[in-house]
């Protein structure tokens, strides 16, 4: 049986082992793996690794793959409240008849998942600014990032939005404040990358190249 799919613009430059979990349900990793190896899995009808990157329109086939839990397993819908709504409307700094732009705040998600958060797109699918739209999402920016953020307002302008961002036409600049003075103008640092999840500490190995 042979199942395809269409990348839509929330996915753009997702990695394809991440759109499986995103689009399919939570599937093993090894998984995954077997079945790209296998050719089970296509995109634009080649063989691909899971460190491939997907983007906007891009064909996914998928070939007698079965796993219970794309069946079982749901996106779950964000239902924000009007405060909710209201204050993300007010952090727009450009509305047009294409487009929003909005300055995004730390701690919310662009789209939702498989669990019930707070998210860009499902906040504003409910704003009156969209009523006779829905919202495309261009480019990505992580939850835990705060900026400018882009936000089409019809398939064709997100379609264009996209293109300009995977031809590298629209410019992003990311940053960061440090603690302290960094004494050299240029180099390595190889260190602790630590991230807080409420109380629990994350460590991850960090390169940064200044």
């Amino acid at each position: 049986m042979k199942r395809s799919f269409i990348v839509d613009s929330t996915c753009n430059e997702m990695r394809i082992d991440r759109w499986i979990r995103h689009s399919l349900g939570n599937m093993p990793q090894g998984l995954i793996e077997k079945n790209l190896r296998a050719g089970k899995i296509k995109l634009n009808k080649k063989k691909i690794k899971s460190s491939q990157k997907v983007k906007f329109n891009d064909k996914i086939d998928i070939y007698d793959l079965n796993f219970k839990e794309s069946i079982i397993q749901k996106k779950i819908k964000f239902k924000p409240s009007k405060d909710i709504i209201k204050s993300n409307e007010n952090q727009i700094i450009e509305n047009n008849d294409d487009f929003i732009v909005l300055n995004k705040e730390s701690g919310i998600s662009v789209q939702g998942g498989t669990k019930s958060k707070k998210n860009l797109v499902d906040i504003f699918s409910k704003s009156e600014i969209f009523k006779d739209s829905k919202p495309y999402s261009v480019h990505r920016l992580d939850k835990d990032t705060s900026g400018v953020f882009i936000m089409a307002k019809t398939r064709e302008c997100a379609q264009l939005l996209t293109s300009l961002f995977r031809l590298r036409k629209v410019h992003k600049k990311n940053l960061a404040i440090s603690h302290g003075k960094i004494k050299q103008n240029s180099g390595e640092w190889n260190n602790e990358l630590i991230r807080y999840d409420g109380k629990k500490k994350n460590k991850r190995k960090s390169k940064n190249i200044f």
